[in-house]
């Protein structure tokens, strides 16, 4: 395995066999967090210096100092490395050092990866991850640092991360274990993190599934008046659901009645096997239309209907029958608005199954077989979604030919979904993702295609936010909750909660208010807005888009208002690769946000594509770093009539012409005349 990295606690270094390696004496560990810190970047010397010695001057013979530290690590990180040969641990490259550890070389990274991987896994086995995880704290993260400023943002993101995960671990336990046994846990949690609302609310769920309705309200009551005397704010609308759902014993509090992805799919099958058909074949195409069903119940339906879904595939496919395969597949025409997967694993699973049973289907050219094989296209264009290959467009293209070929009103709803999908390729293509969702509205309202009626306007939604017209966008947000409360469909609020949130921060004013022109919202009242937005992600089953949404939505309202960051702790997600180098900019740690700017990749072809472009273009306008301003310059300038972020229909970063104009003087900056 190599070298093992511990900053989980005390930073240490285990051999092979599990010894603690020497790494010599303060300096020498500081050097070594230090680098653990950076991930793999290059620490230049001069800042390693001003790091070790930030308290004040540094000695004569610092750089030097570094040096010999560096050459001590490298003997005890590789003692059999021979002389005069290349070091492969702790490299030399450029103006300084990089720890070159394995991904899961770092107890803070495989801790992260742990917690990222709970997400997406049944409540037993999320349980167990999550609790082995735990198990590698050894203390606070960077204990003997814990006055460095370099270490500060790094020990208070896993320190936030840790929390998050103690709070996982809890709602896994109460999926599975008796209630009462999460008690202790959650009440010693909240005593000593009284802030965080999620502790709260788990600890009254599980008083109250342990029979003690009373406690379960007090501690609720509880937890309002420390917030409100202490903080000064309301509970959000998770506490304030709960309360309410207590008071009136909603069924769905009961632990026989829990709303994990386990129990609604074993409540589900249940009621499926008393009417299901017989024979493996029919049953399992039928299983299809009920997870279909589950799925736009949202929450643990969809999370059940995900997870299910790949298994119902794997089953057809081990019958050998390609058709069946492909009904299965096919079947499974769930309207899809969010751009990123909640299961990248699964979606890869899916498209692989789909591309397997394309080849393996008879050219025979029916009208059945092309609107199979259409259907399958369709599927593969959905789930590679956010992906840089030409495979997802061209089978989504593919798809809708063969759709409109056909004739096909509900084939060729599913391949404008699949085309939505697909329409990332570049910048500024808000008109065409807005002529898309105009057709699904029109032909799903001619053929009763509700959901996909639904899907039309969440699409306007987002691409008149792009555009700027806030009211059209305003009626395409009232005509799905319509629909979405005609046909509870309760997903349909979080996008529209969302909306609100942004309508307001962008406008000054609310949905079906005339826009402030000009004007933005009050800071305060539209970071109030948007947490009130996240509290609608928590249950819905859509990591996709709860990770690092809220985070993500807060800093750019900040930073758009020439307001510092959120503090060290926010959680950034999936988005943290183009957050980073704004961060460190904002820091002013100018030389790793260069170093970040260099490593940053192209952002994912999806509804945050401009808004991550934005992120790097403030970053390198903050640093006046030139390449990476061209190519944020170049990327956007296709958008330059559109609101950074707002086609996601949930925040922006403003005009992308503002970011342009700044981009340009930075590009041109050393160029002659």
């Amino acid at each position: 395995m190599g070298v093992r990295f511990g900053v989980l606690g005390p930073a240490t270094a285990w051999d092979d066999a599990g010894n603690t390696i020497d790494v010599k004496g303060p300096r020498h560990r500081a050097v070594l967090a230090r680098l653990i810190v950076a991930r793999r970047r290059v620490v230049p010397v001069d800042l390693l210096v001003a790091d070790l010695w930030e308290d004040g001057d540094p000695p004569r013979g610092a750089v030097s100092a570094v040096r010999t530290f560096v050459a001590a690590l490298r003997r005890a990180l590789e003692p059999e490395r021979p002389p005069r040969a290349a070091p492969r641990l702790l490299v030399t490259e450029g103006p300084g050092y990089a720890l070159r550890a394995a991904p899961g070389a770092v107890d803070a990274w495989r801790f992260e990866q742990a917690v990222t991987d709970s997400a997406t896994l049944p409540p037993r086995e999320a349980l167990e991850r999550l609790e082995e995880a735990l198990g590698w704290w050894r203390g606070p993260a960077y204990a003997e640092f814990a006055g460095q400023e370099w270490a500060r943002a790094e020990r208070s993101r896993l320190a936030e991360l840790r929390l998050h995960a103690v709070e996982r671990r809890a709602e896994a336990r109460l999926a599975v274990r008796p209630a009462a046994e999460a008690v202790p846990d959650l009440d010693a949690h909240v005593a000593e993190h009284p802030w965080r609302e999620d502790g709260w609310r788990l600890l009254a769920l599980a008083l109250y599934r342990a029979g003690r309705q009373g406690d379960a309200l007090a501690v609720l009551r509880r937890a309002r008046a420390l917030l409100v005397e202490e903080l000064g704010v309301d509970p959000g609308p998770a506490l304030r659901r709960l309360e309410s759902d207590i008071l009136h014993q909603a069924p769905h509090l009961d632990p026989a009645a829990s709303g994990t992805a386990d129990a609604v799919w074993a409540r589900a099958a249940a009621a499926y096997d008393r009417s299901a058909p017989p024979g493996a074949r029919a049953r399992l195409e039928s299983t299809v239309n009920l997870m279909r069903d589950l799925a736009v119940t949202g929450g643990a339906g969809l999370e059940a209907a995900g997870r299910h879904r790949v298994a119902a595939v794997a089953a057809a496919e081990e019958l050998g029958d390609a058709e069946l395969t492909a009904r299965v597949i096919g079947a499974f025409d769930v309207p899809a608005i969010w751009t990123r997967s909640d299961d990248p694993a699964r979606a890869a699973q899916v498209v692989a199954a789909a591309e397997r049973t394309l080849a393996a289907l008879p050219p025979d050219g029916t009208r059945a077989r092309e609107a199979t094989r259409a259907r399958l296209l369709a599927a593969v264009g959905l789930e590679s979604r956010g992906g840089h290959g030409p495979r997802g467009p061209e089978a989504a293209r593919q798809a809708e030919r063969l759709a409109r070929e056909l004739d096909d009103p509900a084939l060729l709803a599913f391949a404008l979904n699949a085309v939505f999908m697909q329409s990332f390729e570049r910048a500024g293509l808000a008109g065409l993702r807005d002529a898309i969702g105009a057709e699904l509205v029109a032909l799903s309202g001619r053929h009763g295609l509700v959901t996909f009626e639904v899907l039309g306007h969440l699409v306007q939604l987002q691409a008149r936010c792009a555009l700027g017209d806030f009211l059209a966008a305003d009626e395409h947000a009232a005509a799905a909750g319509r629909l979405a409360e005609r046909h509870e469909r309760p997903l349909v609020g979080v996008f529209t909660g969302w909306y609100r949130a942004l309508r307001l921060d962008v406008t000054g004013a609310l949905p079906g208010t005339a826009p402030h022109s000009g004007l933005d919202g009050d800071a305060a009242e539209v970071e109030g807005a948007y947490r009130e937005a996240a509290g609608l992600l928590v249950g819905a089953g859509m990591p996709g888009l709860e990770r690092g949404l809220a985070g993500l939505a807060l800093l750019c309202a900040r930073v758009r208002r020439g307001l510092p960051p959120p503090d060290g702790d926010a959680d950034y997600g999936p988005y943290e690769p183009w957050v980073r180098p704004l961060l460190l900019a904002a820091a002013g740690r100018t030389d790793m946000a260069a170093a970040a700017l260099d490593e940053v990749p192209d952002p994912p072809r999806d509804l945050l594509l401009e808004a991550e472009w934005c992120l790097v273009a403030r970053a390198a306008v903050a640093t006046g770093h030139r390449e990476a301003a061209r190519r944020a310059r170049d990327a956007l300038a296709p958008a330059a009539g559109e609101l950074a972020g707002a086609g996601s229909g949930l925040l922006t970063l403003g005009p992308v012409s503002d970011h342009l104009a700044a981009l340009t003087r930075v590009s041109r900056q050393g160029e002659p005349g």
